[in-house]
Order: C-alpha cells, then structure tokens, then sequence
C-alpha cells in the first residue's frame, strides 16, 4: 500500500542552496521542496552533478521570479586538468583524447586569462540541458548523437588565476548567463595548445545573492530539530532578489488598481525619471514587501506586469 501524499503548504521566499556534488540540480530541488512541503519549488539555473555551491531555489510565489534570476550574472571557482580531454568536459566523463601540455609558467596564464575577458560566443556542449526537438542534448550523447549546436553571446566579465601548477590550474570567473566553464576550460587549454578538463566546479555566488548557503545535510537537521518554523527562517524575502533593481513604492490604493491590473501614475518625478531609464520595475507597499513586478509604458504610467503575492493575479 502506497504512503499517504503529503500534504502541501503556502510557503514563499529564496533559499541559497549549497548543492552537494554527485547529485543534479533537480534532485537538490526536490529534497528541497519535500522538507519544506511547499506547493511550488523551481531553480534558477542548473549546475552539472560535479559542480557544488550556491543554488537559489525559489519556493511559492518566488518561482515567479525564476526567469529574472536565470538572467544573473554568476562567479565560479574552477579546477582545470590539463593534458586530456572527456566527453563531458569533467571528471565525470571517459578521457577520450590526451595531449602533451607545453611549457608555461603562471605569468603566462595571467596575460591568456586577462586576453579571454569580455563579450564572445561560446558554442555550448553537447552534454548539457539544452533541448533539441524536445529532447535533452545529454540524452541524445548518451545515444551517440551530435547536433549542430548554434553559437551563443556571453560576457567573460573577469578571470583570475588562483593557483598555478604545471598540469593544472585553479581560476575564478565572473560571467554572464549561459556561460559554460566546462567549455572555457577547454578554449582556454586550445589557447595554449593543449586539452583540458574540469576537476572540480564550485559556483561562489548567483547575482544579487552573497548570503548564507545551506547544505542539505543542513536543512534536514533544522527540520528535524525545529520543523516549518525553523526552516521558514532560512528563506530570503522575494525583495531580496530585486535589490538592483529600481524600485517604486505605492501605497494602499495604488496597489490595488496594480493588483486590478490597472495602470498607476507616480506623482515622485525623480523616482518616476529614474525608473522610467529602465523601463521594468519592482512595485514595493509600505513595508517594503514586493508585492509586482511592473513596466514603464510612452504614457508615462506604470502597468502592472506580474503580481507576486498570494493573492489570486489581476
């Protein structure tokens, strides 16, 4: 006889997981929304089963700022084996081709990392979660086949040599979204005429985050020792994920004519000039509580664009 479901709850907010290496980013979601019941549970952004670090789930009504979070910015700090080559571009996978690695020393690797900064195209591996017809490309290397894959723009925005040993290289990267490591590892090992792989992958922070990370094995004590209560504290408000964004605060009836879906005028004409550069903003009440996302339109009002309370939408 099958275990009785159970049951689920209303909770919302953010939580920076330190996710263990061996297991996908799914699996790490899913512990996580069973210890905490919640109704609904989505990440921002998948680490390979390798990689560990900081892994913002968002619970509730946060998954309604998924997508803005997919767009982030994220730091990494990564070991690169030099000399060989795998068909996944970690440990992970089969060496599938080896190299000798030239003589070099770290100032070398310096002045290449400093030369590798900026706005690029990245073709993105075959072993990774980007679809093709519907299915995974990992699913369709595991078969044995390779497809065409279709040049992406990212921005290098820093690399900084770590530590330096003639076969291996320690390196943190500062990179927009879409950003494969694995794959740089390898460009920057072509750089020098050479193969390389990854050996360890930690991501060290996801724009606007730079708090607190909680391991699983963490999150099961605090349910185990204190409950829904004690793991509620660990959780960002949905403001937290809005910090750099410009911010408009509204009171009581304004919010309700957002919430009715209905445009607003803002009479602060510094706030609204500022804002307005930007066009998308965050809808704060009085208590600082976000409560919309909203977007400037030519009319010189404020449209609501999604309402992110519990409430039902507009």
């Amino acid at each position: 006889m099958s275990k009785p479901r159970r049951p689920k709850r209303a909770v919302d907010g953010i939580l920076l997981l330190d996710k263990p290496p061996g297991i996908t980013s799914n699996a790490a979601l899913m512990e996580v929304r069973r210890l905490f019941q919640a109704d609904k549970a989505g990440h921002t952004g998948s680490l390979d089963p390798m990689a560990t670090g900081m892994l913002p789930i968002c619970l509730g009504n946060a998954t309604k700022l998924s997508g803005q979070l997919l767009a982030s910015d994220k730091a990494y700090r990564a070991t690169i084996c030099l000399g060989a080559r795998t068909d996944s571009g970690d440990a992970d996978g089969t060496v599938i081709e080896s190299a000798s690695v030239p003589a070099h020393d770290a100032a070398q690797v310096i002045a290449m990392l400093d030369a590798s900064c900026g706005p690029q195209t990245q073709i993105p591996p075959m072993v990774s979660a980007l679809k093709h017809e519907g299915k995974r490309l990992y699913a369709l290397a595991r078969e044995g086949v390779e497809i065409a894959r279709a040049p992406r723009d990212i921005v290098i925005h820093q690399l900084k040599l770590v530590d330096w040993q003639p076969m291996q290289w320690v390196i943190d990267v500062q990179c927009s979204k879409g950003t494969y490591i694995r794959v740089l590892a390898e460009d920057l090992a072509q750089k020098l005429g050479t193969l390389a792989h990854l050996t360890a992958l930690r991501r060290q922070w996801v724009t606007p985050f730079r708090g607190t990370q909680y391991a699983l094995s963490q999150l099961q004590a605090i349910a185990s020792d204190g409950g829904h209560v004690a793991l509620d504290a660990c959780l960002l408000p949905l403001s937290s994920a809005l910090v750099q964004w410009p911010k408009v605060v509204v009171t009581g009836p304004q919010a309700a004519q957002l919430r009715a879906g209905q445009p607003i005028a803002v009479q602060d004409s510094a706030t609204s000039d500022a804002c307005m550069a930007q066009r998308e903003v965050a809808v704060l009440d009085g208590e600082g509580v976000a409560i919309s996302l909203a977007v400037w339109r030519d009319d010189g009002l404020l449209w609501p664009k999604r309402w992110l309370l519990r409430d039902e939408k507009p």
